[in-house]
């Protein structure tokens, strides 16, 4: 329901994030809240360094405060990564392994995939490079010959 009245200045965990965070927790099966944010933290920054746009500015209006936040805090790399150079990114980047950073992204991108529905996730799938569907937990669409 939409209101007229200007929204209040959002907290730094509004409920919205506290329900993405459980989302991701319940999901992925982490032990803490802890480890579910400090994947949201990762995968999040490192999407907001993919996406360029109408499709990020949209998705960041979609997306709790906070993880909007996270998402619109990176300045989007000149040359996107494919699905699978993403995962490899954020596993160095977090020191983890590559088996752990893609059940982290799989996760993150499943809460993110609620808060934007299928229409805004499927406009981010076409400006992506490959590999990302699955990563949404879509099947990988490639054009026919």
């Amino acid at each position: 329901m939409m209101s007229d009245r200007p929204a209040p200045f959002p907290q730094p965990y509004d409920r919205a994030y506290e329900q993405m965070l459980e989302k991701v927790r319940y999901d992925g099966a982490y032990p803490t809240r802890e480890k579910a944010e400090e994947a949201v933290r990762l995968v999040l920054a490192g999407l907001g360094r993919q996406l360029t746009g109408d499709e990020r500015v949209e998705l960041a209006a979609r997306l709790p405060f906070e993880a909007a936040r996270i998402l619109t805090a990176q300045i989007p790399d000149p040359q996107p990564l494919t699905g699978w150079a993403f995962v490899k990114d954020l596993a160095t980047r977090a020191g983890a392994s590559q088996a752990t950073t893609r059940w982290d992204t799989g996760s993150v991108f499943a809460a993110v995939a609620a808060c934007a529905g299928p229409d805004l996730i499927t406009r981010i799938l076409r400006q992506l490079p490959s590999g990302y569907a699955l990563l949404f937990g879509r099947a990988e669409l490639t054009p026919a010959a």
